[in-house]
């Protein structure tokens, strides 16, 4: 049975942190309560989807998926920010998903005068360039095929070796500028089968070998990939948004749809794909569909039938942000700004664009480094360092100080209460209980210096699940 619909703060509190990776703030929650409007939930959606911060979301979701870093003398620093900038210009403009990865496969030219052809250069090895395109795009992990039949799955080794004979001629050369590559399509070059040791002539994954005459190979590819024909891309960039709002993909891992493994829901996940196709691949339509339904605004609180659910999304799960969106909340909450090489300072760390840029913060808590595309690659399981390093670091305890939030709120003559409540709204998006409030102020009255009781409090709740974790 599922659980029932959440209320306004939770629901409020959810949205924003999933769309935009923030919490809101005391302003916005109190204008989305005292909002009495029946459809306001859709509303918030489309308020939240149109900020900055959405896109800075999706961005660095597909910049993990694309592989956005620098890379030794392949990818420079400066090639690896002008791809980001390609990606972020066009999720800003909410270009088709289906375009934008069709420029992505058939980029030509100069990596920093065209830059998704940085792609290429991040994986220069024609198999592992085709397990990451098979992989990132459509979902299939065919690494096993690679020596022998895969054992659970339907992909042979004769499947492998014609996909990757797509990407056999890809040339790459030096440009004018020693950081620069030039990428280009330089025909001749076949895939060898290493069984038969004959030609491997290109053919689709499940399909039929494609007419190449005059026509370049990926090209032909990026065609079929995001082709409305050919269910798996729709499916799998629909799973991938279902991913991140719900915590768990209908598919789970998200990019290991075998047979072996197949979706929890699979009349849904298709119905999510036909969704995207229809809307000609318009990737905030899902969105919408997904944090307006019933199953994204579910209560987290389980009952007698749906404690131990983990596959019917019968209840929101309790999730822990990603590394990136939990160090900007803990900016947002503090009042204080984060520095990172290349951004100004105050820059969030979801807009980071070199997957080799990081801190001791964002290693801990799991941010992928973009070396692999497997989704698997950003921890999101807590651990003991997360705790110690939030206890102990300066991830709170120094912030708490540097934002001076309570001195000032202190200097401005507000009581205790007032500063108590604000500060449960600000990290939980809620007043306190009236227990928490009478506990908490007695707390306060009692201590001699009460700016340090206050931030004591402040600590606390930065410290806290209800803090820590989406719900």
């Amino acid at each position: 049975m599922p659980a029932p619909v959440c209320d306004d703060e939770t629901f409020v509190r959810r949205a924003t942190l999933d769309l935009v990776g923030l919490l809101p703030t005391p302003e916005e929650r109190a204008a989305f309560l005292a909002d009495s409007r029946s459809d306001k939930r859709a509303r918030k959606v489309d308020e939240l989807m149109a900020r900055k911060e959405f896109t800075d979301i999706w961005v660095m979701r597909w910049a993990e998926v694309l592989q956005v870093r620098s890379q030794g003398n392949e990818v420079s620093p400066k090639g690896a920010v002008l791809y980001h900038r390609w990606l972020d210009r066009r999720i800003a403009a909410n270009q088709p998903v289906d375009a934008m990865i069709r420029d992505l496969l058939t980029a030509s030219g100069g990596t920093f005068e065209n830059p998704p052809t940085n792609y290429f250069q991040l994986e220069r090895d024609t198999l592992k360039l085709a397990e990451n395109v098979a992989q990132a795009f459509l979902g299939m992990r065919i690494q096993c095929a690679r020596c022998h039949n895969h054992p659970f799955d339907r992909w042979t080794i004769d499947d492998y070796y014609g996909f990757a004979a797509f990407f056999t001629q890809i040339g790459r050369k030096r440009a004018a500028d020693p950081r620069e590559t030039i990428v280009f399509d330089s025909g001749g070059r076949e895939m060898q089968h290493p069984l038969t040791k004959r030609t491997a002539p290109p053919k689709f994954l499940g399909g039929t070998a494609p007419k190449l005459a005059g026509r370049e190979r990926r090209e032909v590819l990026a065609e079929w990939v995001t082709s409305p024909e050919n269910t798996c891309f729709a499916k799998h960039v629909a799973n991938l948004a279902w991913t991140h709002f719900l915590g768990r993909g209908i598919v789970h891992e998200p990019d290991d749809g075998r047979v072996s493994n197949p979706p929890s829901n699979a009349p849904l996940l298709e119905e999510l794909g036909r969704r995207l196709v229809d809307a000609g691949f318009d990737f905030r339509t899902v969105v919408r569909d997904i944090c307006t339904s019933r199953t994204f605004q579910r209560s987290c609180e389980p009952n007698a039938s749906n404690r131990l659910d983990e596959t019917n999304f019968s209840r929101a799960a309790v999730r822990r942000p990603r590394a990136e969106v939990l160090l900007d909340v803990l900016a947002q909450v503090t009042g204080t700004r984060n520095t990172f090489p290349g951004l100004p300072v105050g820059g969030r760390a979801v807009q980071v664009a070199d997957g080799r840029t990081t801190n001791y913060f964002l290693t801990t808590f799991g941010r992928a480094t973009r070396d692999d595309v497997c989704s698997c690659a950003v921890k999101m399981d807590p651990s003991l360092s997360q705790a110690l390093h939030l206890l102990n670091g300066d991830a709170a305890h120094d912030r708490i100080r540097q934002g001076n939030l309570v001195g000032r709120m202190l200097d401005r003559g507000r009581p205790p209460t007032e500063i108590i409540d604000d500060l449960f709204v600000r990290c939980f998006g809620r007043m306190p209980t009236e227990r928490e409030r009478i506990e908490t102020l007695a707390t306060v009255l009692d201590a001699g210096e009460r700016r340090q009781t206050l931030e004591d409090v402040f600590w606390a709740l930065l410290n806290s699940p209800e803090f820590i974790f989406n719900h």
